[in-house]
């Protein structure tokens, strides 16, 4: 078990830590739900990225729990900004989780200065960044990436 640390992070590293965690429980739910929908092709893809986003989401809450901060839990379901009824849908959303997840990590690197919380944002938006490309392209969304990822 970590025992905290001694340090306190500053509140708006804490708010922005929490939200990107926040897109981390709702990518793990969104890989849940567009399973049904995709065929068993997809089924490689989906349990890596959803690996990865679990991977990170525990790896957050132990960065929390180190600087003494109880990591905020799951939702029991969230919101898609449009209904998923079939594979292009179901697509379109995964796109959208991981685009989320680029928006939240970039913002946690733009509200903190610890080391450690910064390497764990940039490999996180590096990671969601790169999953997005391969989402956008099974989904054949162009371009492939933003110009800066992050920003929406």
């Amino acid at each position: 078990m970590t025992q905290p640390s001694t340090q306190k992070l500053p509140d708006d590293t804490v708010a922005a830590v929490q939200a990107a965690l926040g897109t981390e429980h709702a990518a793990i739910w969104v890989y849940g739900l567009v399973s049904a929908f995709l065929p068993a092709s997809f089924d490689a893809p989906l349990t890596a990225g959803a690996t990865a986003h679990r991977a990170r989401r525990d790896a957050i809450a132990r960065l929390l729990g180190g600087f003494g901060v109880e990591p905020e839990p799951a939702k029991p379901a969230y919101l898609t900004p449009q209904p998923v009824t079939n594979q292009a849908s179901a697509l379109a959303v995964l796109v959208t989780a991981e685009q989320d997840a680029t928006v939240a990590w970039r913002a946690t690197l733009e509200r903190c200065d610890d080391a450690e919380v910064r390497k764990t944002a940039l490999a996180s938006l590096t990671a969601a960044s790169v999953q997005a490309v391969k989402w956008r392209k099974l989904a054949g969304v162009l371009p492939l990436t933003p110009a800066q990822p992050g920003l929406g």
